[in-house]
């Protein structure tokens, strides 16, 4: 598979800061691994082969900025900010669809196995089938309302990609 661990890396931090866990090392954990998976998800399907990851490489994912004024996030300048430049906005919104409907990521998961990355389907449990502590853990994470500005940037692009209608996606 193609190295797609920096954008979903980003991305992921992304989401856990714009919608954090509660507090607790545990909440922490199974929230970025269901932020991880649906990140991960979100980027095999915006880049499928390998000519789309070099492209990526080669021209980046466009940076957070946009992200942050949509939900008024406002990051505290530091010398740790060039994470932010490899967040795709895409990936974002992509994620925060699966995050918010479960059968959406199972769906997105059967049209990831299709094509080069051939994903394990086992391995998203906690994003297709999150179980009660995954939700607890994550739920300003998985809260429709909350992922709605979010999500609603690139959800027609996801469906066209999913083949599934748009409605489903709302």
């Amino acid at each position: 598979m193609p190295d797609l661990a920096p954008v979903i890396a980003a991305s992921t931090r992304w989401l856990l800061n714009a919608y954090p866990p509660p507090a607790g090392a545990f909440s922490r954990a199974l929230a970025e691994t269901q932020a991880r998976q649906a990140t991960a998800l979100a980027a095999a399907l915006r880049y499928p082969t390998a000519i789309d990851v070099q492209l990526l490489d080669l021209l980046g994912p466009g940076g957070a900025d946009r992200l942050d004024w949509l939900t008024g996030s406002n990051p505290a300048p530091d010398d740790d900010s060039a994470w932010r430049t490899w967040v795709d906005e895409t990936v974002v919104s992509w994620a925060a669809c699966l995050l918010a409907d479960p059968a959406l990521a199972q769906r997105a998961n059967q049209v990831l196995a299709a094509n080069e990355h051939h994903a394990d389907t086992g391995a998203l449990r906690r994003l297709t089938n999150p179980g009660t502590r995954d939700t607890e853990a994550a739920a300003l994470l998985r809260h429709p309302d909350l992922l709605e500005p979010v999500a609603a940037l690139h959800r027609g692009q996801l469906a066209e990609r999913l083949n599934v209608e748009g409605a489903s996606l709302a």
